[in-house]
C-alpha cells in the first residue's frame, strides 16, 4: 500500500506556539536574507567580520525580486571579493617578519671637557679654618 503525502500550511497562530514549545527553531525557520541583513549591518559597525556568503545572499535576493540584474549582481560581488582578497593580502604583508634594517649611524656626543674634582679626604675631618685677624682701623 502507497502512502500519500500530505503537505498542510502552518497558520500565524500555530507558528507562533511552535516557536513557543521549540527554543531555538526561530534560527533554523528564519530566512537566509534576514541573516545576511543583520551580518552585514553588524560588519558594517565593524562588530564582526565582513563576509562574502552574506553580500552573496543579498544579492541573490535583489535578483530574484527584480530589484537588480544579474550582471550587476555578478559585477558588485566580483568587486567585493577583489577587496576581501587585497585586504587579505595586506594583512599577510604586515605580519611577515620585516628585514633588519641598518641602523642609522649617530656622531657620538662630544666629550665635555670637565674641570678636575677637588681631592676629598674620604672621611678625614677637615682642617680647621685660619682665624681672620680682624681689620686695622685707619686713624
Amino acid at each position: 500500500m502507497a502512502r500519500a503525502t500530505v503537505v498542510t500550511e502552518l497558520g500565524g497562530t500555530q507558528i507562533s506556539s511552535l516557536m513557543e514549545v521549540l527554543p531555538g527553531i526561530a534560527q533554523v525557520l528564519r530566512s537566509p536574507v534576514a541573516d545576511a541583513i543583520v551580518n552585514l549591518i553588524r560588519a558594517a559597525c565593524r562588530v564582526r567580520e565582513f563576509d562574502l556568503a552574506d553580500a552573496d545572499e543579498m544579492l541573490k535576493f535583489a535578483v530574484r525580486r527584480n530589484l537588480m540584474s544579474a550582471d550587476e549582481s555578478e559585477r558588485v560581488l566580483a568587486e567585493a571579493r577583489a577587496i576581501v582578497q587585497k585586504r587579505a593580502e595586506r594583512a599577510l604583508e604586515r605580519e611577515k617578519p620585516k628585514k633588519p634594517m641598518a641602523k642609522a649611524v649617530r656622531p657620538k656626543p662630544k666629550a665635555h671637557t670637565h674641570k678636575p674634582a677637588k681631592a676629598s679626604n674620604h672621611g678625614k675631618p677637615r682642617p680647621a679654618a685660619k682665624a681672620v685677624k680682624p681689620a686695622k682701623k685707619k686713624k
